[in-house]
């Protein structure tokens, strides 16, 4: 058996796209890191803690491994997408449907892929 320890992100520019996943989440950055460090992480509320790590290439192709978020302090799935966009987020793929179902797939600023999905307030809503 093993335990996940963290999800590892590659970056341009670590310190960057921590402080923007920082903005996101409303999670702190991790421990002493400054512009220029290259590697930089976010303490999640339980493990893993997501650590971003500076590689030399860009991204090229879709990521195979992506975060899945939604909303909390009771904002919608539709209100997450509208505020990640604010901070400079973009659409990739917008899968919503008419029922209230589905998700949005969006870019942070290096173009990494995440999916903003319907909260469990949301889903609770529409079951009843």
């Amino acid at each position: 058996m093993i335990e996940i320890h963290a999800v590892t992100i590659d970056a341009a520019d670590p310190y960057e796209l921590a402080t923007w996943w920082s903005n996101a989440t409303g999670l702190p950055l991790w421990g002493e890191c400054e512009p220029g460090d290259t590697e930089v992480a976010i303490r999640t509320h339980q493990d893993p803690f997501l650590l971003f790590i500076q590689v030399p290439e860009g991204k090229t192709v879709k990521n195979r491994v992506h975060l899945d978020v939604n909303g909390t302090e009771g904002r919608t799935r539709d209100q997450e997408v509208e505020r990640l966009l604010g901070l400079g987020a973009k659409v990739h793929e917008d899968h919503r449907n008419p029922d209230g179902t589905g998700w949005v797939t969006m870019h942070d600023p290096e173009g990494n892929e995440f999916c903003v999905c319907r909260s469990q307030a949301e889903k609770d809503t529409m079951s009843s």
